[in-house]
């Protein structure tokens, strides 16, 4: 067993590394600030060929596979976690289409992700259907022609104002109430489309400057040809989402590091009591305790990464996928609180950069299945057995 990166990926993480300190540090808070999406930093990603990682090479990406994805999320979210969901953006959307569409769709729509020359976003969330996928109520129905006629809202959708395409699961079904995982699908939907349109855009606590909002479908008509996969997709919605879980994992803890560094330099500083805070055996506890916490977090992450580049991303596997999710952002919550702290009053300040990890560090705990669904999908597994230690 073999814990050393490979030599492809630790000169990735290098790259990474260096991109993230030279441009994306620089710039984090003042996008923060203004709230204005960074595409010089998208032009950064993209020349330094990073917007393909996940996309396989005759496609036009580099073939990294998500652990290559999560490695240099994990780099950029050291210092800005608005910088990493646009790496992240490059795969939620395309991960459907990847997994299940046709030769076709994958060169149209995922090809031109990876060169830079479209955005996508995905759209699955709706006001009363987050966690409770089967409660949406966008209805796809045929058009006569072949094709469908989609109409409905989506919200809480990450890059909506930045996207040219998104990936849209909508009910296929005659009963928009139907609970059955057939009754879903998933279509693309070009931004340009008669009926499309970018709704209200949400006021973020945090994770500002890719836009998070409303897309509206009225009576929009899309072409059979896309359609990813079968009708009856919410199989494919799960295995998308299922997929990306060390991808978010990578963002908190990416977050986590950036925290306890910023952190522990201010208190190897600070004099207090005629030494440093750092010099006191209860700081340097804490600084023990997320240490310790950040390396089970990517262990967890890694292996999640690999099992999802090996397609081990179907039910058997989830509660592992599951758990590094659930502890890597909640570990991004946990640190961003503790090294608030040990800057006391001046972490509350904009002059550090702490509160903005600690606005940034909650979204993470919330997109793409919350914490209680991740503990609820591990729970279930121990209790069947799938995750079983005899």
């Amino acid at each position: 067993m073999d814990f050393d990166l490979s030599e492809e990926l630790a000169a990735l993480q290098a790259t990474c590394r260096r991109v993230a300190q030279d441009k994306v540090k620089p710039r984090a808070r003042q996008i923060d600030d203004t709230d204005e999406y960074p595409q010089d930093l998208f032009e950064v990603f993209r020349d330094a060929g990073l917007l393909g990682l996940c996309i396989p090479e005759d496609l036009g990406g580099s073939g990294a596979g998500i652990l290559g994805l999560t490695i240099a999320i994990e780099e950029v979210a050291k210092y800005s976690n608005s910088a990493a969901l646009m790496l992240l953006l490059t795969r939620l959307p395309t991960g459907p289409v990847m997994i299940a569409g046709s030769r076709d769709l994958n060169e149209r729509y995922v090809a031109p992700i990876a060169d830079g020359s479209k955005k996508a976003s995905f759209c699955l969330s709706e006001p009363q259907a987050g966690s409770d996928v089967m409660g949406m109520r966008t209805k796809a129905v045929p058009d006569g022609a072949g094709g469908w006629a989609l109409n409905g809202t989506k919200c809480w959708i990450s890059g909506v104002a930045q996207a040219d395409w998104y990936t849209v699961f909508a009910k296929t079904s005659d009963d928009v109430t139907s609970r059955n995982h057939d009754s879903i699908s998933a279509f693309v939907v070009e931004r340009g489309w008669d009926g499309v349109e970018v709704g209200s855009l949400d006021r973020k606590m945090g994770v500002r400057g890719v836009a998070t909002g409303e897309l509206l479908l009225h009576d929009v008509h899309v072409p059979a040809e896309n359609v990813v996969g079968e009708i009856g997709g919410f199989r494919l919605a799960m295995l998308g989402l299922n997929s990306m879980r060390p991808i978010v994992a990578a963002r908190g803890i990416g977050l986590a590091e950036g925290a306890l560094m910023y952190a522990t330099e201010y208190v190897k500083e600070r004099q207090a009591f005629t030494r440093t805070i750092a010099d006191f055996q209860g700081i340097q506890w804490e600084i023990a305790k997320l240490a310790v916490d950040i390396e089970a977090a990517r262990l967890l992450t890694y292996r999640a990464a690999s099992y999802a580049d090996q397609g081990r991303f179907t039910k058997e596997w989830v509660p592992y996928l599951s758990m590094a999710k659930y502890h890597a952002t909640e570990l991004a919550v946990r640190a961003s609180n503790v090294a608030l702290q040990l800057l006391g009053a001046a972490g509350y300040m904009k002059d550090h950069p702490m509160e903005l990890y600690y606005r940034d560090a909650k979204q993470l705990t919330i997109v793409e299945g919350t914490s209680q669904v991740q503990l609820g999908l591990i729970g279930k597994a121990v209790l069947a057995h799938d995750l079983w230690w005899d």
